[in-house]
């Protein structure tokens, strides 16, 4: 299991007992070494796929450290262990929490220079530690982040299942549009609300110049589409001559579907009502930014002397 941050902080500082100046980099596998990470817990990532999970909490237990002054950089990207943290550790600690760092002064000042009363303390209450303390703030942020973003997903699924399906046709239309296919967005609009030919909903060029023709099928369900849908999908294709297919719905797919179109030698992608939401959130369709947050952090290379 992938330690939370204040977990870190202690074996972090032992390690640097060494006097060594140490890249983070090089702390950060051993670490991992003696935490016992497996590859697969070393590779996961935040929510926002920026940054390997466990790097994330080095870096910030590395921040908490520095901040405690136990820790400092020695040049740019390097980091040293000063006398005071050498002196921390003669004390023979168990553990390291952020409450522990609230004896050292250079910590208690650097809280009050931010003016956030309890965000980062450890509030454990004998065995029952807050999860939420274990978070990162950069972890806390991005998990807010994607429970906003999975309650939208959800309100946003309901709205499409609510419109018409002239509507739903205008929306896919609008998502491959801002995706690059149907060249114009006049073409692209030529292409569907051909209901009923032949198992097709409409046809969209692959790219700008026409070089190839995809098929789509665009189906407002609210239970898991049955495979039968996606093999008459599929030989319409033939019928048409066609190699490529889209099949879009609000609903999912069983896995006998995918396994299907893994097994035939037409294109065909599947693309459920979690994917379609996604897709929307990525090229922003039907959806207006309320808010942007910028994430800022020191450019190391404009500071090289």
């Amino acid at each position: 299991m992938i330690p939370d941050y204040q977990t870190i902080m202690l074996p972090l500082l032992k390690t640097m007992s060494d006097e060594k100046t140490h890249k983070l980099r090089e702390l950060i596998e051993i670490l991992a070494v003696h935490f016992q990470l497996s590859e697969d817990e070393k590779k996961e990532l935040l929510p926002s796929g920026s940054q390997a999970i466990f790097d994330n909490r080095v870096g910030w237990a590395k921040f908490y450290l520095e901040k405690a002054n136990l820790l400092k950089t020695e040049k740019r990207g390097s980091y040293h262990i000063t006398e005071l943290g050498q002196s921390f550790l003669k004390s023979n600690p168990t553990e390291l929490r952020t409450r522990d760092l609230e004896e050292f002064k250079a910590f208690k000042e650097f809280k009050q220079s931010i003016n956030v009363k309890n965000e980062i303390d450890d509030t454990d209450q004998g065995n029952h530690e807050n999860a939420e303390s274990n978070k990162t703030p950069e972890e806390a942020l991005e998990y807010a982040y994607q429970k906003l973003k999975n309650d939208l997903s959800r309100d946003l699924l309901d709205t499409i299942k609510n419109c018409s399906p002239s509507f739903f046709e205008k929306l896919v239309i609008d998502l491959l549009t801002k995706m690059g296919y149907g060249g114009s967005r006049k073409d692209a609009g030529k292409a569907l609300g051909k209901s009923g030919d032949g198992g097709i909903d409409g046809i969209i060029k692959e790219d700008k110049l026409g070089l190839d023709t995809i098929f789509i099928q665009a189906k407002r369900w609210e239970n898991v589409v049955p495979v039968r849908e996606i093999r008459d999908f599929a030989g319409a294709l033939l019928s048409k001559k066609a190699r490529k297919g889209i099949f879009i719905t609000t609903s999912s797919f069983p896995n006998s579907a995918y396994e299907f179109v893994n097994s035939i030698e037409h294109k065909i992608i599947l693309i459920d009502g979690e994917r379609l939401t996604d897709l929307m959130f990525e090229f922003n369709v039907g959806l207006s930014t309320q808010s942007a947050y910028e994430i800022k952090k020191i450019d190391s290379d404009y500071f090289e002397e």
